[in-house]
């Protein structure tokens, strides 16, 4: 049984269309990260997910039931755009008015224990108006995992955070899904932070599902390549355009070769043309990078 399994998704907002029989499997216990442009349809998805906008047509199941059942929306936690605190109280007297709200046996436990969790226990007592933009992201996780959910919708929460901000909020999204016990959907545009803890990624094009895959299919459909830097750039890129099919500079400055070739031919080869290497390895292209050439072929 599946987490959430969408299909056929349509959503209008007047003449616009933002979701076109959209489709989705997210695992239990996964982390599923969902990508797309802007206006690709990534929020509305969520939102539908969540309940907070109705669809046109399709369903949407969660735990094999219908996502309307009173039950199962027991068993979500979510955070679209920004958690709704009350900015002259602290963190612990937002908390508790929070879990008041959803009728929380034993609140001052649970509080304790998200606030655990997501790193703040330490700023409790702090007015919420001053915590940083990292602490308010992770304030909000912590309203969303109250009354302990299965499934965590995620909207943008790692944007705009430094790289310790970045840190923190990967291990406690790691931590929450440990042997399966909570499902996480988090929509990003920050994926190289992404490719560090998703399981499963979306891609979402114009409102459709183009593209579901596992971390491992990502890797292996991933390119190698060669990349290299010599003291006639300009040379070494039409010599190895004439042997190469494909042959590129990036924004860091390397060639690269994305034929399967091994390095020490590309080294011989240069070298009888009269070019010395300064500086070659192989790597593999990036999820940004993927999602970019993925982007391309679309247009």
């Amino acid at each position: 049984m599946d987490a959430i399994e969408i299909k056929g998704l349509t959503k209008n907002y007047g003449q616009k269309q933002a979701l076109k029989g959209l489709d989705m499997t997210v695992p239990v216990g996964s982390i599923y990260g969902l990508i797309g442009e802007n206006g690709s349809g990534k929020s509305t998805t969520e939102k539908l997910i969540c309940g907070l906008i109705q669809p046109n047509g399709g369903s949407i199941r969660l735990f094999g039931r219908p996502h309307t059942d009173p039950d199962v929306r027991a068993r979500m936690g979510v955070l679209i755009e920004s958690p709704g605190c009350f900015p002259n109280y602290t963190v612990w007297n937002n908390m508790m008015l929070q879990a008041a709200n959803l009728g929380i046996k034993n609140a001052d436990v649970e509080v304790r224990k998200v606030l655990k969790l997501v790193r703040m226990e330490g700023a409790a007592g702090n007015k919420y108006k001053n915590c940083s933009l990292g602490m308010k992201q992770r304030i909000g996780i912590a309203f969303a995992l109250l009354g302990s959910p299965e499934l965590l919708i995620l909207d943008e929460p790692i944007n705009g955070l430094d790289v310790d901000g970045m840190r923190i909020m990967r291990e406690v999204l790691v931590d929450i899904t440990k042997e399966g016990r909570c499902t996480v959907v988090i929509s990003s545009h920050v994926l190289g932070e992404l490719e560090k803890i998703a399981t499963h990624y979306g891609i979402v094009r114009g409102g459709r599902m183009i593209r579901q895959m596992t971390a491992k299919e990502l890797d292996e459909s991933c390119r190698t390549y060669v990349a290299l830097k010599t003291g006639q750039m300009s040379r070494s890129k039409a010599l190895l355009g004439c042997r190469y099919s494909r042959v590129e500079e990036d924004d860091d400055g390397y060639l690269r070769v994305y034929d399967d070739v091994e390095p020490e031919r590309i080294v011989s080869y240069l070298y009888e043309n009269g070019i010395v290497i300064n500086e070659i390895r192989t790597a593999k292209i990036s999820l940004e990078e993927y999602y970019n050439d993925l982007m391309k072929e679309g247009k």
